[in-house]
């Protein structure tokens, strides 16, 4: 296979991975105790976010406050070595709207999802580094959110498990990475547990239409080993604390 081959007649693509397999996928939890309320640190491949949850608290500002509901405040810092490759032509300006959008797809995702209602007039403050990203990022934000959130104790419907997909002419290329998605049409979807439901779903180029219930098929199947994934690190979490409690 060439070097810029993204996926080999033999069926293998640029990481060696198969075209269904999802990239490494490691997590802690409770990474930052001391700086708030929920927190999360997760590699996916070789993206690298921690998150920070803060809340429920009361908003310094009047505006913020709702009476009904708990007003949820999404931020995403990338730090600048994150980008394996820096682009000479990209400015500041439209970095500024990219993450602008991140933050309104983040928000409007988790509004559906996390249980509002239950803390009225209140602010829920949720803060992601990006360390180092590397292709499918939003899917990669979605899990260390709902890591954090889960670990911040606060109330939600349904785990949220993020990925990206690509299609590489028919072919679905599930979880891809930068070079995949600089070389593809790409799609991120939010699922809901281990339903079929999407809180999310972002086509970043043109599709054809009759590929889309394929690739959503395989976007799906793989939100759903995220999910397990994702459950089986918090199970783990929990016991860790259980028995160091108990050993007190």
């Amino acid at each position: 296979m060439s070097r810029l081959e993204v996926y080999s007649p033999e069926g293998l693509r640029m990481d060696g991975r198969r075209w269904n397999e999802l990239r490494r996928f490691e997590t802690s939890i409770n990474t930052h105790s001391h700086a708030s309320d929920g927190s999360s640190y997760l590699e996916q491949g070789n993206n690298k976010i921690i998150t920070l949850v803060k809340g429920p608290t009361e908003p310094t500002l009047r505006s913020q406050l709702d009476q009904t509901k708990a007003t949820l405040q999404i931020t995403v810092n990338l730090t600048k070595f994150s980008k394996f490759e820096r682009s000479k032509t990209t400015g500041s300006t439209k970095n500024e709207r990219r993450i602008l959008e991140i933050q309104t797809a983040l928000v409007r995702t988790f509004e559906k999802n996390l249980m509002l209602n239950l803390y009225p007039r209140t602010i829920i403050d949720i803060e992601i580094h990006v360390l180092q990203q590397d292709g499918g990022v939003l899917g990669t934000l979605i899990n260390g959110i709902t890591l954090a959130c889960i670990d911040a104790g606060i109330a939600m419907y349904d785990y949220i498990s993020g990925v990206s997909i690509g299609l590489y002419d028919t072919t679905p290329l599930l979880d891809v990475n930068s070079l995949e998605e600089a070389a593809m049409s790409c799609v991120t979807l939010g699922v809901m547990g281990k339903s079929e439901k999407l809180s999310l779903l972002q086509v970043e180029d043109k599709l054809p239409l009759d590929r889309l219930e394929n690739v959503l098929a395989i976007g799906i199947a793989g939100a759903h080993r995220i999910r397990d994934l994702m459950d089986e690190a918090l199970r783990n979490h929990a016991q860790k604390r259980i028995s160091n409690a108990s050993n007190k």
